[in-house]
């Protein structure tokens, strides 16, 4: 075990000081889809003492081929994304702590995952999700390292709160879905994500040591397939005083009113549909199964209740939240939400 994180040690950047420091740290990756599996199993190989991940999916035959900790079992017996990662990443390195949670991150929730990180790490695939970790970290002082991957083109930026532009200061706005490309419209490459989680990484292990001076200021574009790159410099003269969230410390999106809301999930036919703030039970996935398997084909684990009919599959979780696919239509989703679970 002392031989584990040798040759890191010897890297001048790092060094024993370093990798004690590493061991005493804790990291939230938000997202376990491409970007989240590899930032997860650097971090857990580089010997980050605590790491977290939240993810609200499951893994399907579709995430084979770039989310490198999931395998056939997993996409067979569909399990929670966050489930299937911590336990590839125990057996990787048991010395230290990971913790896979199931859930949704929205404003009812992100401030408490961040609170407790030293670094934040950014796995996820929409914009919304983002502009709720810019308000949640530039309020609570956190860096967080903004990641993202589509085609064969990525991007990350690295949010030094108080010290460097954040995410609205560069882009005030999320863009409109419609506009944007998608691993459904687009496609991926795994080489585009290794780049990007590589890019995070460095940028995390240089805050984790206590070396954020060295952390890159800029917003940095690679196309891995056409050999291009960009980048736009973000001194610190480019924090803006006006910005809504680190100027004027006014956090929109940690103030979202919803009863429910749906989400179409990138890179499939799919919605999920997630339940209002009153809802404080877990469903009971038994009595529920007994009394859907009359209707279709029901079946449950302690982690999620599948149920198929009316030409649509859906994965219940124990947070009430369900994925509906075989239909990209928010109301279709919850109209059948609503029919057969009706929490």
């Amino acid at each position: 075990m002392t031989e584990r994180y040798s040759r890191q040690r010897l890297f001048a950047g790092i060094g024993a000081d370093g990798q004690a420091r590493l061991a005493g740290k804790s990291a939230l990756v938000v997202g376990c889809g491409a970007l989240g599996c590899t930032l997860a199993e650097m971090l857990v190989r580089a010997g980050v003492g605590q790491v977290r991940l939240v993810d609200r999916d499951f893994v399907e035959w579709s995430n084979l081929n770039r989310q490198v900790l999931f395998d056939e079992t997993d996409a067979r017996e569909r399990r929670p994304k966050a489930r299937a990662a911590e336990a590839r990443l125990r057996a990787i390195n048991s010395a230290i702590t990971v913790e896979g949670i199931i859930a949704d991150v929205t404003p009812d929730t992100v401030e408490s995952l961040v609170v407790t990180a030293d670094v934040v790490l950014d796995g996820t695939d929409n914009f919304e999700t983002r502009y709720l970790l810019n308000d949640a970290c530039v309020k609570h002082g956190k860096p967080w390292i903004y990641g993202a991957a589509v085609g064969s083109q990525g991007a990350t930026m690295t949010i030094l709160p108080g010290e460097t532009p954040c995410l609205r200061c560069v882009f005030d706005e999320p863009p409109d879905a419609a506009t944007t490309p998608t691993c459904e419209t687009a496609g991926i490459i795994l080489p585009v994500i290794q780049t990007i989680a590589a890019a995070q990484i460095v940028e995390a292990l240089k805050l984790l040591t206590g070396q954020a001076a060295l952390c890159r200021r800029d917003f940095w574009q690679v196309d891995v397939w056409t050999n291009r790159q960009a980048r736009l410099p973000l001194p610190a003269e480019r924090r803006r005083a006006d910005c809504p969230c680190c100027g004027q410390r006014r956090f929109a999106f940690l103030t979202a009113e919803r009863a429910s809301f749906t989400a179409v999930l990138c890179g499939r036919q799919a919605v999920q549909v997630s339940p209002g703030r009153d809802r404080s039970a877990a469903p009971d996935f038994v009595a529920l199964a007994a009394r859907l398997v009359a209707i279709g084909d029901a079946r449950h684990n302690a982690d999620v209740l599948r149920f198929a009919a009316d030409g649509l599959d859906a994965t219940l979780f124990r947070d009430g939240r369900a994925i509906i696919k075989g239909t990209s239509s928010p109301d279709q989703a919850r109209a059948f939400y609503a029919k057969y679970f009706g929490l």
